[in-house]
């Protein structure tokens, strides 16, 4: 005979009754996020917003540093949408470990308006030659400010990581989907926008970012996307990589990444290796490739037989430098391994990457170079989906780009925390983990003897790796 069932306490109701009277002490439901504001400050990025962003006219109310590092915030606690500020607001505690207040939607928004300038746009259509229709506006003072300050992150931390003297650079488009009336369609045509991101792979940082919309096509101007990425690498760094995908197998940036005397950039070898745009002409050139030439590539596969093989093609558009050296294709060919056809009827898929690492086994260049996959593809995710930078705020061009390039900010603040302040355990952690141990811990703000102190609901294992991550990030005075 089976015994009665033991009742589950789930079954019953919960065990208080809400008291409707507002708690009077001064509580916080996000005391983890100052770890986050104290990276902030000691990257020394309030004083680099005060030097690069001028927005206001009148020195009243909040003042750009406030904005900005109110918007870190913002995305450091998983807002998405400027209406969340408010919520920010109803935390009293929140505005008191900070040290100042938290902006009013509105006020947010106006803050973002001064980041647009229509005149820009205008003169960007008017730029366009015959039945062009895409086109790229250039930045106005407060937006290229913002840039600067992305930069003096990046050189910070840098500074504090002498020992990287390695940058691989990943440079990739990303769509944003957007039913704005205003957002253009994109090539599969979604509405939406479509900025351009350059990565540091080995540090995670975004040195980059470009805001375009969703109908410039990816191969649309990139190499002035990867001279701004080069130009934000910090002095420490000695050695040059660079991944990209088709849309970066355009001349001009192939021509400077050829060059060692480039200008815009570092002096010296970059080594590179892109996907190659499947030209008739190269797919001629891989089709004649014998069988014998093919060897296999990565892992092996379940159901495709992945082989690789150098060709010898010289595109025709491809100018030359007295001191540019060749460059060299690889060729991908993927079969299914029972002679089955591909989804769109195709026997056999030819892909090909171009390079200039000729030392490099030709697996491994394929390897190295789908790497990038794992950084500029996940940095899109983070900063898409898991701060705000994949919900624009309003119709305004100027607008989004700036909530979008505070969200790579955002990103780098955060790595910058993880990387030179937290346990290291955590240097993969995307920002929900960053939230769910750290950002959001209750605590509660407390007066005694004159100074203001922060008490946390925690352990104090976990009490002492924030005592310590503070103590590594002094804030500048």
């Amino acid at each position: 005979m089976l015994k009665p069932r033991k009742p589950s306490p789930t079954e019953s109701p919960l065990p208080f009754t809400l008291d409707p009277t507002p708690l009077e002490e001064t509580l916080t439901a996000f005391s983890g996020v100052a770890l986050a504001v104290q990276a902030f400050r000691s990257l020394g990025l309030p004083g680099c917003v005060q030097r690069d962003v001028q927005t206001k006219v009148r020195q009243r109310g909040y003042d750009e540093a406030t904005f900005v590092e109110s918007f870190m915030v913002l995305n450091a606690l998983g807002g998405e949408c400027l209406d969340d500020f408010a919520r920010l607001r109803e935390d009293p505690g929140l505005s008191a470990i900070l040290g100042h207040g938290v902006p009013s939607p509105e006020a947010a928004r106006k803050f973002l308006y001064a980041f647009h300038d229509e005149a820009l746009i205008t003169a960007a259509q008017a730029a366009r030659h015959g039945d062009e229709i895409a086109y790229i506006p250039e930045e106005n003072g407060p937006l290229q400010g913002l840039g600067r300050v992305n930069r003096a992150c990046i050189a910070e931390i840098g500074r504090r990581c002498p020992d990287q003297r390695i940058a691989t650079v990943d440079q990739d488009a990303t769509i944003i989907e957007s039913r704005k009336q205003e957002a253009l369609r994109a090539y599969e045509g979604e509405r939406g926008y479509q900025p351009m991101v350059a990565v540091w792979a080995e540090l995670d940082l975004v040195l980059a970012d470009e805001f375009r919309d969703g109908n410039v096509p990816a191969g649309m101007a990139p190499l002035r996307v990867a001279q701004a990425a080069f130009a934000a690498l910090p002095s420490t760094v000695t050695e040059y990589y660079y991944r990209g995908d088709a849309a970066c197998h355009e001349h001009a940036l192939l021509d400077w990444l050829r060059d060692p005397a480039r200008a815009g950039g570092p002096a010296g070898p970059i080594q590179f290796a892109i996907s190659a745009r499947m030209s008739p002409a190269l797919r001629a050139a891989v089709e004649q490739v014998a069988d014998t030439a093919w060897r296999p590539y990565g892992a092996a596969h379940p159901d495709e037989v992945r082989e690789c093989a150098d060709i010898d093609f010289t595109p025709a558009e491809l100018t030359e430098h007295k001191t540019s050296a060749p460059v060299r294709y690889v060729a991908i060919r993927i079969r299914k391994r029972q002679g089955d056809l591909f989804d769109d009827g195709a026997l056999v898929k030819h892909y090909a990457v171009l390079s200039n690492l000729w030392d490099t086994p030709g697996p491994r260049l394929i390897e190295w170079h789908r790497e990038k996959a794992g950084t500029i593809e996940g940095i899109h995710n983070v900063v898409k989906n898991e701060l705000a930078g994949g919900i624009l705020p309003c119709k305004y061009f100027g607008a989004n780009a700036a909530w979008f390039r505070l969200a790579v900010l955002s990103h780098n603040v955060l790595t910058a925390l993880k990387r030179l302040a937290l346990p290291a355990e955590l240097l993969p952690a995307r920002p929900k983990r960053l939230r769910f141990l750290i950002f959001n811990t209750p605590g509660r703000v407390v007066q005694h003897a004159r100074r203001v102190l922060l008490r946390v609901a925690a352990t104090g294992a976990r009490i002492a790796e924030w005592l310590e991550a503070a103590r590594v990030l002094p804030v500048p005075v």
